[in-house]
């Protein structure tokens, strides 16, 4: 197993690239896409050799109730510097794991609050409040998902700019966007060199939106002027897991974009360009960390079970 059981906790340094460039060069939902899925797999590889570099610092503790072969020096010589990075795996993926499900209990918490509070409305799959603070979010699952906006924010748009945010608010909802932003959000917590990538996805998972709104109501121009008003005055979502007209992401950069020409649509960017060398690494890095983190599972398990009666 040896030192290919660290690379999968930096190989997400690959990614880097790619994350900065399919912001600026990939269409928005190409971005989203592939970015989720690099980090994704990459929180995944590594979160497992965490686990299994602690399986070797555990097994050292007094008291453990792990089998005694478990600490036998076959099993630490698996692992270099198995009693300094042994041990420390301990408090690291503990870290991990309770990060973790608190961004999973808040998550929850906050969509099932959002769903009882919603729950003397009428059945539709818009909710307007009667709120002096403006904002405007999407709400997925319940009985159905909705889109919920204050009078407030509706205050401050003109007819056709309501119809944008309307229509950038379904595109949301229609895309499952707050799974990716989840999880991105998860992965980032696994491993902190994944942050770059949760930044990018915030951005392009508003640009898919954007661009679906742009297309819905005939209107760059629109949809760039609503997104301007509603980042003036609204407060933003109430979690950073779902998406909104004013969601987290350079502002300025998303109204340049909308006052540009349209995106190309493409499956996957060219490899002579800069943006399909850096995707290409990412998807390389991925797949090396794929296979040592799968490598070092197996080899872990067959060295166990050689040192006891697994």
């Amino acid at each position: 197993m040896g030192v290919f059981v660290f690379l999968p906790l930096v190989l997400p340094l690959t990614a880097w690239p790619v994350a900065r460039l399919a912001e600026q060069r990939l269409h928005p939902r190409t971005a989203t896409r592939l970015l989720t899925a690099v980090a994704a797999v990459m929180a995944l590889c590594s979160t497992v050799c965490l686990a299994l570099v602690m399986v070797v610092g555990t097994a050292q503790l007094p008291g453990n109730p792990l089998p005694d072969g478990w600490s036998d020096p076959e099993v630490r010589a698996a692992v270099p510097y198995d009693e300094v990075v042994g041990k420390a795996a301990i408090p690291a993926l503990c870290a991990v794991v309770v990060a973790s499900a608190r961004a999973l209990w808040r998550h929850g918490r906050v969509r099932r609050g959002a769903h009882r509070a919603l729950a003397g409305l009428p059945g539709t799959s818009v909710a307007v409040l009667p709120d002096d603070v403006p904002y405007a979010y999407a709400l997925p699952g319940g009985r159905r998902d909705r889109v919920v906006v204050t009078t407030a924010l509706l205050d401050c748009l003109a007819p056709a700019e309501r119809r944008a945010l309307f229509a950038h608010e379904r595109a949301h909802l229609t895309g499952r966007h707050h799974r990716f932003l989840l999880a991105v959000r998860l992965a980032a917590l696994a491993n902190p060199f994944l942050r770059p990538l949760r930044t990018a996805v915030s951005y392009t998972a508003e640009r898919w939106a954007d661009e679906a709104a742009a297309r819905a109501v005939g209107s760059r121009r629109v949809v760039a002027t609503a997104i301007g008003k509603a980042a003036l005055v609204s407060r933003g979502t109430p979690v950073a897991t779902l998406a909104g007209l004013a969601a987290p992401g350079p502002v300025p950069r998303r109204v340049a974009a909308l006052l540009g020409p349209a995106p190309a649509v493409r499956t996957w960017p060219s490899v002579f360009t800069s943006v399909g060398l850096a995707a290409w690494a990412a998807a390389a890095g991925t797949a090396v960390s794929a296979m040592s983190s799968a490598n070092a599972a197996v080899t872990m398990f067959l060295i166990l079970r050689a040192a006891t009666s697994l």
